[in-house]
Parts: structure tokens; sequence; C-alpha cells
């Protein structure tokens, strides 16, 4: 039997090592000149005018938001097919998320659902990028734009995704990207945002560090001075230059990182091609999939076990796997608050217990890929009906 094959393994290698050993010789740890060159070199490689390096992707939907002046009693439309931080810091205002069902195929939030969502009280959209693949933002805008809402795009997954030649980061109002340890490029955890509003950018900037004056980090700095000014209530949401030196050289390989995960990504649909059992995710013809994750889902009716037994039987052949998402309406929290009912989000509750993540990362090798096909194959011959 072979190794055990996890879930998720960064890649890291000496450019890594050296970049955050160069800071820890600094002796300047915290948010410094190597966020400002963090900062710098993804608004350029995104191609907008402001990207600000958070601490993580719920700080950056968390801000982005406070920079639209989300208020109590608001209404902020999600999909229900996420992870809670998109719905949470909805939550942190004490406005009201409004979940929208998503599409079978690419299980994104089905924009003919979102604008039947749309009230009075409605404040923002936050579209996902679910698994990497980019949500149909020419009908998301169109709709954002007739309501005159802002669109502040979850690509948590989708860096470096693409939709009809736009890059992920530059079609939105705002985009908040996660450098959390699983994602297609890493800073341990992180997060940035992006947008070409100036007014946010300076908002976003001021709130991720306790509402002080602008370049409050200087002050430790020959070029800066003790004074500071409290301009608002803000939180500590500031990335640190450590962080930032992991940050820089994956952003030099995330191209190459993601030209990996395509390839891979086409070995498993090749390798799944002739079992009927499983539905492979597909990319269509006008993205570029950023592929961070990739879902299948199970037939469960030419299945005698379930999805959870099916990831018992990959893990005692020593193969991790996981489910993204246990979509919100089912959660406790949602549910009470919401009078959410599995039957009012039916594409994605019949989703919910077919989805399976797989291993799907560049420190693998294409033996590891094969081993997964080799192992799923087995799996379905010794249970289909």
């Amino acid at each position: 039997m072979k190794q055990w094959l996890p879930f998720h393994v960064p890649e890291l290698d000496e450019d890594e090592i050296d970049s955050v050993v160069s800071v820890l010789r600094s002796g300047w740890l915290t948010t410094g000149p190597k966020v400002k060159q963090f900062e710098q070199e993804f608004a350029a490689t995104t191609g907008v005018r402001h990207a600000i390096a958070l601490n993580s992707c719920t700080a950056a939907l968390h801000l982005a938001l406070d920079a639209v002046d989300v208020q109590a009693g608001d209404e902020v439309i999600v999909p229900t097919m996420t992870f809670a931080a998109t719905a949470e810091v909805v939550a942190y205002f004490k406005a009201k998320p409004v979940l929208v069902d998503c599409t079978e195929g690419t299980l994104n939030i089905d924009p003919e659902g979102l604008e039947k969502a749309i009230t009075s009280k409605t404040k923002a959209i936050i579209p996902v990028h679910f698994a990497g693949h980019p949500c149909e933002m020419d009908e998301i805008m169109a709709i954002a734009r007739s309501h005159n809402l802002p669109v502040i795009e979850d690509a948590a997954h989708a860096l470096p995704a693409r939709y009809r030649g736009k890059m992920i980061g530059t079609i939105g109002d705002s985009t908040c990207f996660s450098f959390y340890a699983t994602k297609n490029m890493t800073t341990g955890e992180g997060g940035m945002v992006t947008t070409d509003n100036d007014e946010w950018a300076a908002r976003i900037r001021t709130m991720s560090l306790h509402g002080l004056s602008r370049d409050a980090w200087n002050r430790y700095t020959s070029k800066g001075s003790w004074a500071y000014e409290i301009l608002a209530p803000g939180f500590k949401y500031n990335l640190t230059d450590i962080a930032a030196a992991l940050g820089i050289p994956q952003l030099h390989k995330c191209e190459r990182f993601w030209k990996t995960r395509e390839r891979y990504a086409a070995l498993y649909s090749e390798g799944f091609r002739d079992l009927p059992e499983i539905i492979c995710p597909r990319a269509a013809d006008y993205v570029q999939h950023a592929w961070h994750l990739y879902v299948i889902q199970l037939d469960l009716e030419r299945l005698r076990i379930g999805r959870n037994e099916f990831i018992e039987q990959l893990k005692e052949r020593n193969i991790a796997s996981s489910v993204h998402f246990i979509p919100l309406h089912l959660h406790p929290y949602y549910r009470d608050t919401g009078g959410y009912r599995p039957e009012d989000f039916p594409v994605a509750s019949k989703a919910y217990p077919r989805v399976l993540s797989l291993p799907l990362y560049s420190k693998m090798t294409e033996s590891d890929i094969e081993n997964v096909i080799t192992v799923i194959t087995d799996v379905i011959r010794m249970h289909r009906r």
C-alpha cells in the first residue's frame, strides 16, 4: 500500500526560506517594507491600482464591506455554497447575509437567484468563485449595476483565474484573496484586497491597523514620527513582513503552480472518463480555472455506499480527501436565524451529500495522481450497484 497522501502540502523551497531569513536578520518583523513590496507586486500581477495586504481573506472581506458602509439592518447577498467566512463578516455589522442557491455545473452562485434576492435593504453582493472557477461575472455585474450595488468578489480559491480574458481581481468593485496554507500560493495566514477605488483603498488601509493615520507603521523608522491620529475605531488586520517575505517568492511561482494543477486536473478527468459514477468538474471555455480544488460529485444512485463512507474507503487506502462545502443553510446558526430549509436551496442541498474534494497541489507527482485514480476506480468497482 502506498504511503499516506495528505490533502494538501505547500510547495516551499530555499527561495522562501532565504526570503524569510533575510527579514529575520533585518530586525523588522511586522508590517514594513516587505509588505509594501508584496502589495506592489500583487497589484502589478493582477492589474489593479491598489492591493492591500491583510492577515486573512476574512479580514479582507470584512474591510471591503466596511468600505462600502454596510450598516446594521442591511442585507448582503452571498452564496450558500461557501465557507463560513463569506457570511460571518456580514454578521459582524449586525447585517443580514441573504443566501442564494448555486448552479448545477460549477456550484457557483446562480445569477437568476441572486437577482430575485435583491431588496430595498440590499447593500452589496459577494459572489464566490467556487473551487477556482470564475462566476458568471458579466451577468452579476450587469445585475449589480442595474441596482447600483457594489460587487465584492470572494476570490479565496481564484488565484490565478481569468474570466473572458480578465484577471479575477479586476472585474468586481473589490476582490478578496486568501493566502491560507492550503491555497494556490501561501503566506501561512494572509489575505489581500484589490480595488481601483482610491477612497475604499484608503479606508481599508486605515481600518486594517487600528484606524491609525496613513503609514502609521513608519512611526518606528527614521522617516517617521511618534505622533499619530486615530481616524476611526479600526482592527488589527495587518500582514507581517515575515508573511510577506514568504508571499513574494510564492507569487513569483504562482503561474507555475497553476500550470501543474491544471495538468493534474486534466489527468484526473481523463482517468475518471469511463466511470459514470463520477461527475468531474469542467471549466467553461471562456474562463481560466484556478484549480484550487478538484471537486467530484458521486452519482449515488449508481453506488451502494454514500459519500461519507467513500471518504473512509479512501482513508483506509492512505488517501486524504475533504468536502467543500457544507452549505451555510444546513448549519444551525444560518438555519435558525434565516429560517432556511434544505428545499429552499435544491441544487446545493442535492450536491452536498455527493461532493468530494480530491488532493490537488503542485507538490504532488503524476504517480500520486495515478494512485488516486487507481484507488477510486477500485472503490467504485467494489461498491457499484
